[in-house]
């Protein structure tokens, strides 16, 4: 038919436009005028070619505006690194989740002691948080890093904020953090919100100890949740911190003072 004819070299047209613009609506609109000046059909004829074309511009549509899938990113593996080299966790694994409170003004320093937010620890503590997510993640949750290895000076900086050896360890001795194998955590779910533990981050007090079970049974269910996996995957809690685990025999490992370099 010649309106078929017609309407097909007009679809062409449309096409090649299409490709040719970022703006797909106005481009449709353009078609649509041009498919409407077209008198010279019957209306079943009309009907018919009309059907046709909507058929074929959905199916331009959809090919033209289909995102091409986004690469698998590959991470690096632990192969021929040795224990106690430091690494930094997003560059072996992008299942946690991360706020960094050191590398900012909202901690009970009130100072931002970091230069810019990075997790790093030795390998093995790596390779046991690692393991130990994969369990959590099997339960809809994963971890959240609050603070990860920290450097001899930045426990210097602490330490001349607020010299108290009950809120930070003296650098002199260090603490784990600064040998690579302490962690600060709580859990999110797998769409990043929080679960409950009773308290911030960093808030020293009773309503923080694991001991305490003067709490409602949701935040306890957490924090087990959150102990228990934690110790079966080889690490060990502290008393009066719910956030605070330490990779056992890490504090046999020398204090560090490794710095990593931002982009900024």
């Amino acid at each position: 038919m010649i309106i078929l004819s017609v309407l097909n070299h007009n679809y062409t047209m449309c096409a090649m436009k299409l490709k040719q613009s970022t703006n797909l609506l106005y481009m449709l609109l353009f078609c649509v005028v041009v498919f409407s000046c077209k008198e010279t059909a019957t209306n079943d004829d009309k009907q018919r070619d009309k059907g046709l074309v909507d058929s074929l511009v959905y199916r331009m549509l959809d090919t033209v505006t289909k995102k091409a899938p986004l690469p698998k990113k590959v991470f690096k593996t632990f192969e021929g690194l040795a224990d106690s080299t430091f690494i930094r966790l997003a560059d072996f694994s992008d299942a946690f989740a991360y706020d960094m409170r050191y590398a900012t003004d909202n901690n009970f320093l009130k100072t931002q002691v970091y230069d810019c937010a990075e997790c790093y620890t030795r390998v093995k503590t790596a390779k046991a948080l690692i393991k130990a997510n994969k369990a959590f993640r099997a339960q809809g949750v994963k971890i959240k890093f609050y603070d990860c290895y920290r450097p001899n000076d930045v426990q210097y900086k602490m330490w001349k904020i607020v010299p108290n050896p009950q809120y930070v360890a003296n650098p002199v001795k260090g603490s784990i953090h600064n040998k690579g194998g302490a962690v600060d955590i709580t859990l999110v779910t797998l769409d990043g919100e929080e679960l409950a533990m009773g308290t911030d981050f960093d808030f020293f007090g009773k309503r923080a100890y694991h001991d305490n079970f003067d709490l409602p049974k949701q935040i306890l269910a957490n924090r087990k949740l959150l102990k228990e996996t934690m110790e079966k995957h080889g690490f060990w809690s502290t008393r009066t911190e719910w956030w605070h685990y330490n990779l056992s025999g890490a504090s046999k490992d020398k204090i560090a003072n490794f710095k990593w370099k931002c982009d900024n």
